[in-house]
């Protein structure tokens, strides 16, 4: 796949699952809004608010002028201030505003995306205050994709609706979920060099991956099998995606092997702000 290729599936795959998310809000009753979700202290109007907020943020609109209450118990750093701003100023938004808001902002951010003259490798913005940062086009494409598609399962979970865990979308978040598994391993649990990790997923989405912590110290990740790694996970696919984004009490793991080891994979499994 070309780099154009790559930058044309982030934006469809972003496209079917915030549509996805549109069609689910459109019958909601009104006190549904107000579910929680298992983002913290979010419920399912501060998870669309949320979305709305970046990508207005990403078509130049400017921020709100807010002040933010200082008792919300889940904010609990600088980077959770900047996101529960937004959030918070439409909170008394009503569910016609809230689902009106959210189409003419995919109206237009699809349209923005579609006439971009961004190559693949250009850096832009990518806006998480504290942690913004310039990133090639095709990984910001990249990130959102992922945000949406993660906000659309906490909004199904929420609300019991489920689907779309094989998506594209789904796809392009289990890679961006993986690339930060190299990191638990080494940074988060210290495993020495020589530490293997072997991952086995089922379910909508399956895969195989091992993680190997090198001589150097550097942690990997690769679709080899060990046949005698120090810990071997066994998890379905919604259970992975929950892990490693934080979220609630997730189903069972099997582990396999070294169990200390494997206790502290699993309490530092989260990749997710």
């Amino acid at each position: 796949m070309t780099e154009n290729q790559t930058v044309q599936a982030c934006i469809d795959a972003w496209t079917q699952s915030i549509e996805a998310i549109a069609e689910l809000l459109a019958p909601l009753p009104t006190d549904a809004w107000n579910r929680a979700t298992e983002c913290p202290g979010w419920s399912v109007r501060d998870v669309v608010s949320h979305i709305i907020a970046l990508e207005s943020e990403l078509l130049g609109d400017p921020r709100p002028i807010h002040s933010l209450p200082r008792d919300l118990r889940h904010v609990t750093d600088e980077f959770a201030r900047y996101m529960e701003l937004p959030v918070d100023k439409r909170r008394c938004h009503t569910a016609p505003e809230m689902t009106g808001e959210l189409e003419y902002t995919v109206i237009r951010r699809s349209r923005a995306l579609r006439t971009s003259k961004h190559e693949p490798d250009d850096l832009v913005r990518w806006p998480a205050g504290p942690l913004s940062r310039d990133v090639p086009y095709t990984e910001l494409l990249r990130l959102r994709t992922f945000d949406v598609w993660v906000h659309e399962q906490d909004l199904r979970r929420a609300l019991g609706v489920p689907g779309n865990l094989d998506s594209p979308a789904a796809l392009i978040s289990r890679d961006v979920l993986l690339a930060g598994l190299p990191k638990v391993l080494r940074k988060a649990v210290g495993a020495p060099p020589g530490t293997t990790l072997a991952l086995d997923v089922s379910g909508p989405v399956e895969f195989l991956r091992t993680v190997r912590v090198g001589d150097d110290g550097r942690a990997t990740a690769d679709e080899t099998v060990s046949l005698a790694p120090d810990v071997r996970l066994t998890l379905d696919w919604e259970t992975y995606l929950r892990l490693a984004c934080g979220r609630g009490r997730p189903g069972p793991v099997t582990v396999d092997g070294d169990q200390d080891l494997g206790a502290r994979i699993l309490a530092h499994f989260a990749v997710t702000p």
